[in-house]
């Protein structure tokens, strides 16, 4: 089975000089707790729930005032639409991710793969493995 086939197709994504408060409105709006960041047509990082507590409100930043761009997290890891499942799967593991940006061979964002999509549509046993590796504490 190929990424193609499991992953959320059409992603929305966000500009990073968004403030916090609109990214925010947008991930409840799409009950979704991550959305790419791009720049000029190019992955420049991913914005997520988490990103907005601890980095913006934990930190006491003004959600109306703060960019998107300062809270983001960089070096985002991805895979590709044609790779196989059980190959991004132990990449899902190995950096317990719980989701990957999709691009094609053209690095253009294609879609978002999670958990989520792969517990819909992939074998319980792949599932139950991800989900597993990924929820253990890190070392």
């Amino acid at each position: 089975m190929r990424v193609n086939e499991v992953m959320r197709s059409e992603p929305e994504w966000v500009s990073p000089d968004i403030t916090v408060q609109e990214a925010a409105q947008k991930l409840r709006d799409l009950e979704i707790g991550c959305l790419p960041v791009g720049e000029n047509d190019r992955l420049v990082g991913m914005v997520t729930d988490r990103d907005i507590a601890c980095r913006a409100v934990a930190d006491g930043h003004d959600p109306k005032k703060t960019k998107v761009r300062a809270i983001m997290s960089k070096g985002i890891v991805y895979c590709f639409d044609d790779e196989d499942i059980d190959d991004v799967a132990q990449v899902l593991e190995q950096k317990h991710i719980h989701r990957l940006v999709v691009l094609n061979r053209k690095k253009r964002m294609v879609g978002l793969l999670s958990l989520r999509e792969i517990a819909q549509k992939c074998p319980h046993d792949l599932t139950g493995e991800v989900l597993d590796a990924v929820s253990r504490p890190i070392h």
